[in-house]
C-alpha cells in the first residue's frame, strides 16, 4: 500500500500479508478492525479467499480490490459477504471512506458484543473509567501477557481478574487465585511450586502446587506486594523460563500458565525502598490496569445498588426490594473509604435489617454511614437532610415518633424480637424500650399495640 493511501486512512497500524493462510493465521490470534482483499495478488479467487477469511474472524468486514471486475463481480461479492468492493484503479479517497464506515462498524458490533458478553457480567458501571477498562480487557484478554492490577482496597481487583480469565481463550481451564498476604512464609514456595514425598517434615506425600493447578488457565497473585524477596525470585524464574522444580525433586516441570497479579500498595515506592524486586516488577507491569476507587465513580453506584440487592435477593431467596431516589442521591454523596466491598456490606444490612418493608430509605443505611474522617485532609460531607421541612410546617410529634418507631422495628428484627438485646443494640435501658414501645403504640396512628411481656 503506498504513502497517500496510508495517509489517506490515518489509522494506527497496518499489516499486510501476501499469503491468505498467514492473514488466517494473524487474524486468530489478534484483533483487527478491517481486512483489505486485493483479488490481483491473489493464486485463488475472491470467494474461497473471503470463506476462509470468515472462518478466521467470523464478523470481520471485508473490503475487496478487483481492478478488473465489473457490476457482476460486485453483486457476487458482496453476496458472499464482502463489506464493499473497489473496481478500477485504487483512489485513496475512496479507499479512505471505505476503511472507515468499515471500522465505525467494527467498533460497534465489537461494543455490542462486549456488553453482551459472558464475562462482562463481572463488571458493572457505564462509567467512562469502567469502560475503559472494559476496553483493555477487551484488548488483552486473548493475548497471554501478564498484567498488573492496581487499587486500593475493596476496589474489586479479583473480580476483573475474573473478567479477564472468562474473556480469554483459557475460560474452559482453571483460575487459580493465591492470596499471598495469607501464604505462610515457611510454606511459600511449597504452596506455589509444589512438593515432593519426603521434602521436609510433614511432607508425607508428593503435593503440586498453584502454578501446576493452573496449567493451561490462570493465575492470580492476590497482593504480591507482600511476598519475600526470595519467593518474588523464584516467580520471576517461572515467568521468565515457564518452568520450575517442586521443593525436594530436582524434576522440571513446564506450564503454560498466564500469570496475573495485584497490589494495593505503591509497588513503584516498594521498588525504590528495596521490598520489591525491580524486576519483577517491570514482567509483572506488561499490561497495568488501574482501578479507580469507588468515591470516582460514583455515577456507577446505582447499578452497583441494584446489582448487590438482586444477588442478596437471590442468596435469600427473599421478596425484591427497591432502595428509595433519597437514599440513592444520599449514597452517591458518601466517600466509601472500604470502596465496593463496604458498599456491599451496607446493602446487605439494610436488606437485613428492613424487616418485611419494600423500600428502602436513607434511615436503613445510617448505621453503615462512613466516617468524614477516613484519611488525613478529607473533606467532611454532609448527607441530605432525611426529612425535608415543608413550608405549611409537619407535625413535629408524629415525625419524630414515626422515626423512633422505625428504629424500635429495625432493633427488635436484628434481636429476634428479644427486647433486652433489642434494648443493647439502641444503648438504652430495657424499660426506656418498653415504654416508648407502649407510647408509640398508643399515639402513632395505625400503629399496633405491643405487649410487653418478652
Amino acid at each position: 500500500m503506498d504513502i497517500s493511501v496510508r495517509a489517506a486512512l490515518r489509522v494506527s497500524e497496518i499489516v499486510a500479508e501476501n499469503s491468505i493462510s498467514v492473514a488466517c493465521q494473524r487474524l486468530r490470534s489478534e484483533r483487527c478492525d478491517v481486512a483489505v482483499l486485493s483479488l490481483a495478488s491473489l493464486d485463488s479467487n475472491g470467494e474461497e479467499a473471503m470463506a476462509a477469511l470468515f472462518r478466521a474472524a467470523p464478523h470481520l468486514p471485508i473490503i475487496v480490490r478487483h481492478r478488473t471486475g465489473g457490476i457482476d463481480d460486485v453483486i457476487n461479492l458482496t453476496r458472499q459477504g464482502a463489506f464493499h468492493v473497489l473496481l478500477g484503479e485504487l483512489e485513496p479517497e475512496s479507499l479512505a471512506d471505505a476503511v472507515g464506515r468499515a471500522v465505525r462498524q467494527s467498533h460497534l458490533f465489537q461494543q455490542q458484543a462486549a456488553e453482551t458478553a459472558p464475562w462482562r457480567h463481572f463488571l458493572i458501571g457505564q462509567s467512562r473509567a469502567m469502560l475503559q477498562i472494559c476496553e483493555i480487557i477487551q484488548l488483552v484478554a486473548a493475548k497471554r501477557c501478564t498484567i498488573l492490577i492496581a487499587g486500593e482496597t475493596g476496589t474489586g481487583k479479583e473480580v476483573i481478574a475474573k473478567a479477564i480469565h472468562a474473556a480469554s481463550n483459557r475460560a474452559a481451564q482453571s483460575l487459580v487465585s493465591v492470596n499471598c498476604t495469607a501464604l505462610p512464609a515457611t510454606l511459600i514456595e511449597s504452596e506455589l511450586f509444589g512438593h515432593a514425598k519426603g521434602a521436609f517434615t510433614g511432607a508425607i506425600s508428593s503435593r503440586i502446587g498453584r502454578f501446576e493447578q493452573a496449567h493451561r488457565g490462570s493465575l492470580f497473585l492476590d497482593e504480591i506486594g507482600d511476598l519475600p524477596l526470595e519467593a518474588q525470585a523464584k516467580i520471576l524464574r517461572v515467568l521468565q523460563e515457564q518452568e520450575f522444580q517442586r521443593v525436594g525433586s530436582s524434576e522440571t516441570v513446564r506450564v503454560d500458565v498466564r500469570v496475573m497479579a495485584a497490589s494495593n500498595v505503591d509497588l513503584e515506592q516498594a521498588v525504590r525502598e528495596r521490598r520489591f524486586r525491580e524486576d519483577l516488577y517491570y514482567r509483572l507491569n506488561v499490561v497495568p490496569i488501574h482501578l479507580p476507587p469507588l468515591r470516582d465513580r460514583r455515577d456507577d453506584i446505582p447499578l452497583l445498588l441494584q446489582h448487590f440487592l438482586d444477588k442478596i435477593r437471590a442468596a435469600e431467596n427473599a421478596e425484591p426490594k427497591q432502595i428509595s431516589a433519597e437514599a440513592v442521591e444520599w449514597l452517591q454523596q458518601l466517600p466509601w473509604p472500604g470502596n465496593i466491598r463496604q458498599l456491599e456490606h451496607a446493602v446487605q444490612m439494610a436488606f437485613a435489617l428492613s424487616g418485611d418493608r419494600r423500600m428502602l430509605g436513607p434511615n436503613d443505611f445510617l448505621a453503615r454511614r462512613p466516617p468524614s474522617s477516613e484519611r488525613p485532609g478529607s473533606v467532611a460531607m454532609s448527607p441530605a437532610p432525611l426529612i425535608q421541612l415543608p413550608q405549611e410546617g409537619l407535625n413535629f410529634d408524629e415525625v419524630v415518633g414515626s422515626f423512633e418507631l422505625s428504629l424500635l422495628n429495625q432493633a427488635l428484627t436484628a434481636s429476634g424480637g428479644n427486647k433486652a438485646r433489642a434494648a443493647d443494640l439502641l444503648k438504652i435501658k430495657r424499660t426506656t424500650l418498653l415504654a416508648k414501645m407502649k407510647s408509640l403504640a398508643l399515639a402513632v396512628p395505625g400503629g399496633d399495640r405491643t405487649e410487653l411481656g418478652d
